[in-house]
């Protein structure tokens, strides 16, 4: 294991900090947010209280080599570390999640500079069910309900869960809150959440749930600051990355996403189909011999950006190419981006603007430029040199519908939530 010095991590006028984690099936991302004091003592436990990042990173290839990083507030890296490949013979395995919490745990307390208080961690999991509209405390009994919602995430939820009951093992009495990507989808209509299948197979909890919610209520709270109509009105905000959905927003809350009961449905992704004809899969079940298993590899891992190009998931590595295959896999994404658009505008009943956020939708020139040229005939204006800046807005001044370019915080949302609930408590359902 190889180290480059690190400095400590800056405390300011404050010495509590909050911690959030989101992991993945082989990752573990993680920020530290440094709580701000009140103006003065006689405002304190009156005035709201701010988060400001000192540092995040990730924990990644968790079953192999595993690598660490972490980078301060601007950017400045602060420490990077690597693990060698597990040997074949006994010994040191791989570090796996158990291993990244002890680690990280340890690294925060040899970093933090000026004896930063740990008073809560906050979590994102995937899916909070029917019950979970808003972020939770977690109890045992809650813990055991989110466990039994595993079915309907069994790829996302139970490595979500897994760094909590790490973190009761090892600091017992934290407080630790669960964010739900499911959540803020939970103000759709009863209709947009429906499936046509019979009551007694909806009744188990299938149903158009929605997901990336956490980064789609950033940008409805960040909305009014850019474009108070548009967050007063008909929104369509597209988070574009490795995986990818759009969601009808009205007035801050979401009316229609394009995933489903899964996040495997709706747009293509990077290794993800999106909306396949469930004939297919019957197809693939009776014509080709494939089992669950098999299936769920094709759609999750083999599809998207990666199984139509045969090249990579990454859309800069497609967009650099001059394969054929690259700019088919490009041309498909665009434009069932492009069809899902007019859907989720005929949810609304019109439109007012258009955003883009995550990866692709925050960084990729090119594809933002198709996007709009497509959505000409809902009212989007493309001003071409704001759209190679970066924007934030992208459309020419005077176009019916706006376009922008609106960077997502899902860990500051975390962190706002989590910090919300260890001071209001008996907000926690």
């Amino acid at each position: 294991m190889s180290s480059t010095p690190a400095p400590r991590l800056p405390h300011g006028s404050s010495h509590e900090a909050l911690l959030v984690l989101n992991a993945g099936s082989s990752s573990l991302k993680f920020s530290v947010y440094r709580l701000s004091e009140a103006e003065n003592s006689a405002e304190r436990g009156v005035s709201p209280r701010k988060l400001h990042l000192l540092a995040s990173g990730v924990l990644e290839e968790l079953g192999h080599a595993a690598r660490f990083h972490v980078k301060d507030s601007h950017g400045h890296l602060l420490d990077e570390l690597a693990w060698p490949e597990p040997a074949a013979a006994p010994g040191p395995g791989p570090l796996g999640h158990s291993g990244a919490i002890d680690f990280l745990t340890q690294w925060l307390r040899e970093h933090n500079g000026g004896g930063l208080r740990l008073i809560g961690v906050g979590h994102r999991v995937v899916h909070g069910g029917v019950r979970y509209a808003n972020p939770v405390l977690i109890t045992p009994e809650v813990l055991a309900e989110l466990q039994a919602l595993s079915p309907l995430a069994p790829l996302h939820q139970p490595h979500n869960l897994l760094p909590i009951r790490l973190i009761e093992q090892r600091l017992p009495g934290l407080p630790q809150v669960a964010c739900f990507d499911t959540a803020f989808h939970r103000t759709a209509p009863e209709v947009s959440q429906a499936f046509a299948l019979p009551p007694s197979i909806t009744r188990k909890g299938l149903r158009r749930y929605g997901f990336h919610g956490l980064s789609y209520e950033y940008i409805a709270r960040a909305l009014p600051a850019f474009d108070a109509h548009a967050a007063t009105g008909k929104t369509v905000v597209m988070h574009l990355g490795n995986g990818a959905s759009m969601c009808a927003i009205e007035a801050g809350q979401s009316v229609a996403s394009s995933m489903g009961f899964t996040a495997v449905d709706g747009l293509m992704m990077g290794t993800r189909c999106g909306t396949l004809d469930p004939g297919v899969v019957l197809y693939l079940m009776d014509e080709l011999k494939m089992d669950a298993r098999a299936i769920e590899r094709l759609l999750y891992k083999e599809s998207g950006l990666l199984g139509v190009s045969g090249i990579s998931s990454d859309m800069r590595a497609l967009s650099e190419s001059e394969d054929p295959r690259a700019q088919a896999a490009i041309e498909l994404f665009v434009y069932r981006i492009s069809r899902e658009l007019g859907s989720l505008a005929a949810a609304l009943g019109g439109l007012d603007a258009i955003v883009f956020t995550a990866g692709i939708g925050e960084h990729s020139v090119k594809i933002r430029e198709a996007i709009c040229k497509h959505a000409a005939w809902l009212g989007v204006e493309l001003d071409s040199l704001a759209n190679e800046s970066g924007g934030p807005l992208i459309s020419r001044l005077g176009s019916r519908c706006a376009a922008w370019v609106i960077p997502t915080n899902e860990e500051l949302m975390i962190a706002s939530h989590t910090l919300d609930l260890l001071q209001h408590p008996q907000e926690s359902e």
